[in-house]
Parts: structure tokens; C-alpha cells; sequence
């Protein structure tokens, strides 16, 4: 493709032959021109298809990216889920065996108050079925007859309080123990119950993580496809393109070789009159000659450049004025316009034979322009308003693209204006 731009590509289309006149031009234009037509029938203005399909691929790979970042999240999140779920799983088990170790604790706790109220009452009756021990006992210190006796009747006193107030103290015991199981045992039910609240709340969250994980790896599923489908669109595009600036360089050279033709017979025609009445002008290194074809700045001047569209590397064969849309453009010499038609890459398109100039045969194109007001053979002035700014073909934005051809060959317009 840059190879193409390289050696001055013009148009788009394939010329067989020479072109003898302007009429010859006229003809094989058209021919081009319907052949152009029948292209874009299939090829759809592939260097636009082209733009769009590069901007929809790296859209979709940048898309991609993200969508690779937040599937790769989604999944350490499930996993991390997962793995508490786990351990919730886990502690649920512990909580409901704590539950069941404390019901039965607390069966075991029940069961002994229930033994010992039992003891107790045993005991108790046993002690009252002797008497009232303290009864008992002050009748065994009237009956002493000796200190020994005295001792011993107070020891077997003692003995029996003892007993009952063992017995007494065993019984509270229990029925502390039994109040602290069934502490226990409230203690573990809610556990359990915090332990299922949380474990439905983790599942909530565990379901929307899941879903949110596959409408991630869906999103980076059609990325891809998208991302393939650009590609193929791309490939083809560039195929296309390809083949378009192949067939404007055969084009660009039949056009070359006419305007070389055209030049050495108005050289020829510049030598055989007075050199009094030949049409001068500088050299072309002082430039002068040619009056701007359009009002604006040069915004992109003659020369080797990366291409604004495709980015390669190649020779920009003319000059951009930076013009308004819709702004005049103007015939740069005296001349006539030899060909004007509508390109795929130059958009429309109209060159003008301007004779001889300073020793050469010299030839101005315009570019892009959105129409013309003059047609094939028709002379124009310099200064005369011959069509208007445009963006047509492989354009960025409106503007001019100025092409100045000396002997057939593209040279920079700034030595002639």
C-alpha cells in the first residue's frame, strides 16, 4: 500500500491503454468510472469499512481486556465464597453438635436434680423418722453422765447435721448445674440459628457472585467473537484497499503518461512562437506562478508523511489546504480541464491542462472537493471559482488535496505558488 502511494497513485481503476486526447479520457473515465461502481456494489467504500472495522477492533479488544479483569475477579470472589462457604458449613456443624451435646447435658442435669431431690428427701426422712435431732440431742446431753458421754452425744449430733446439710447442699449443686446447661443450651440455639441466617445470606451472595462470574465469561465469550468478526472485516477491507491503490497506480501512471504527452507538445508549441509572447514564469525552486487554490493555511505539505487514516509510511503527493467545508475552490492558472470524475481514494477529482510554464508542462489536480461547476473540456481563468471544499474518498476532514504535476511528475506545489 505505501509502495502504491509512493510512485504518485491518482485515481482508482484500470486504464489499458494511452490516452490520445481529452476525449480519449473522457471516454476511458467513464469506463473507469463504472467499473469504480460495480466495485463498490460489493466492496461497500472499503476504505471506510476498513476505518470502522479498526476502530471496532480495538474497541473490542479493549473491551476484552476489561472483561478478562472482571471474569478473573468474579472468579476469585466465587472462589473465596466457596471456601467460606466451607467453613461456615463447618462451623454450622460445630454449633448444631455444641446443641446436641448441651440438650443431652442438660437431659443428664435434669435427671440428677431430679436423683437428688430424691437423696434429699430420703435422707431428711430417714433423720425424722429418729426423732428431731435436735430434740435427739439435747435428750443425749441430759442423759451423759461423764464429759466422754457428753462428746459423744455431740459428735452424733453434728453427724446428723451434717448429713442433712450435705444432702441440702448437693441438691443446690445440682440445680445450679442444671440452670448453667440450660444457659447452655439457649447459647447454642442461637448460635445455631446465627450460624443458618448466615449461611442463607452467604448463599444470596454466593448465587449472585455465580451469576455475576458467567455473565462475565458470556461478555468475554462475544468479545471474542466480536473481536474475530473485526478482524475478518478488517482483513478484508485491507484486501480491498490493497487492490484499489494497485489499480490507481495503473491509473495514476496512464494519467502520468497523458499529462507528459500533453506537456512536451505545449512545449513544443511554447518553442515554436516568439519567445517575446511565451508564457514564463519562475524556476520551479522560486515558485510564484500558480495562485492559491483555495483560502486557508497548508495544514499538510508535499512529502514523505504517516498516513492519517492507515498509518504507513509514504509520500503525500500534493498540498492540504486547511479550508472550510463548502468553501470555494479556485483554478490555480489559465487552462483546461481535461478530466473530472469521482474516486474511491481522491474522492472527486479534476486535473487541468495548464500549458507550459517556466519549461515545463504543468498540471494542476484538486481533491476531496463535495462538487465541481465546471466540466471536461470547458477553459477556465485563474482566480475562477471552480467547485467547492470537500471530504469525499479517503478524507479525515474537509480540505483541499493540491497536486501540481510538472512533465508528469507530482512536485511540490509550495516552488509554484
Amino acid at each position: 500500500m505505501a509502495a502504491a502511494l509512493v510512485v504518485a497513485t491518482l485515481a482508482v481503476g484500470a486504464l489499458a491503454t494511452p490516452f490520445a486526447s481529452a476525449d480519449d479520457l473522457k471516454d476511458k473515465q467513464k469506463s473507469v468510472e463504472r467499473d469504480i461502481e460495480h466495485a463498490k456494489k460489493d466492496l461497500d467504500e472499503s476504505s471506510s469499512r476498513m476505518a470502522r472495522a479498526q476502530t471496532r477492533l480495538e474497541d473490542a479488544r479493549t473491551q476484552l481486556s476489561g472483561a478478562e479483569v472482571a471474569l478473573a475477579t468474579a472468579q476469585g470472589r466465587v472462589a473465596v465464597a466457596q471456601q467460606r462457604d466451607a467453613e461456615m458449613q463447618i462451623e454450622l456443624t460445630d454449633a448444631e453438635a455444641a446443641l446436641t451435646q448441651a440438650s443431652a447435658d442438660l437431659d443428664t442435669g435434669r435427671a440428677d436434680m431430679h436423683t437428688q431431690q430424691d437423696h434429699v428427701a430420703s435422707t431428711i426422712s430417714s433423720i425424722y423418722e429418729q426423732g428431731d435431732p435436735e430434740l435427739l440431742a439435747f435428750a443425749a446431753l441430759l442423759d451423759s453422765q461423764t464429759p466422754a458421754d457428753l462428746t459423744r452425744s455431740n459428735e452424733a449430733r453434728n453427724a446428723i447435721v451434717g448429713r442433712e446439710t450435705r444432702a441440702y447442699q448437693e441438691l443446690h449443686a445440682a440445680k445450679v448445674l442444671f440452670a448453667v446447661r440450660e444457659n447452655q443450651v439457649e447459647a447454642a440455639k442461637e448460635a445455631v440459628a446465627a450460624k443458618r441466617d448466615e449461611a442463607a445470606a452467604h448463599l444470596t451472595e454466593m448465587e449472585q457472585l455465580e451469576a455475576d462470574a458467567a455473565a462475565a465469561e458470556q461478555s468475554v465469550a462475544a468479545l471474542v467473537g466480536e473481536r474475530r468478526t473485526a478482524e475478518n472485516e478488517a482483513s478484508a477491507a485491507r484486501a480491498a484497499d490493497a487492490k484499489a491503490l494497485t489499480e490507481a497506480k495503473k491509473e495514476g501512471e496512464q494519467i502520468a503518461e497523458l499529462l507528459r504527452k500533453r506537456a512536451a507538445a505545449a512545449l513544443r508549441r511554447a518553442r515554436a512562437t516568439a519567445r517575446a509572447q511565451a508564457q514564463s514564469g519562475p524556476p520551479a525552486s522560486s515558485g510564484g506562478f500558480l495562485s492559491p487554490p483555495a483560502e486557508g493555511p497548508i495544514t499538510s505539505p508535499f512529502g514523505y508523511r504517516i498516513h492519517p487514516i492507515y498509518g504507513y509510511y509514504g509520500l503525500h503527493d500534493g498540498a492540504d489546504f486547511g479550508a472550510a467545508c463548502g468553501s470555494p475552490l479556485y483554478a490555480a492558472a489559465d487552462g483546461k480541464v481535461i478530466s473530472a470524475y469521482s474516486s474511491s481514494v481522491y474522492g472527486n477529482r479534476m486535473i487541468i491542462d495548464n500549458g507550459a510554464a517556466a519549461g515545463v508542462g504543468l498540471a494542476t489536480i484538486y481533491n476531496h472537493a463535495t462538487r465541481y461547476t465546471v466540466v471536461e473540456g470547458q477553459q477556465v481563468k485563474r482566480g475562477e471559482v471552480i467547485g467547492y471544499v470537500g471530504s469525499t474518498g479517503w478524507s479525515t476532514g474537509c480540505h483541499l488535496h493540491f497536486t501540481v504535476m510538472a512533465n508528469g511528475k507530482a512536485v511540490d506545489p509550495a516552488n509554484w505558488l
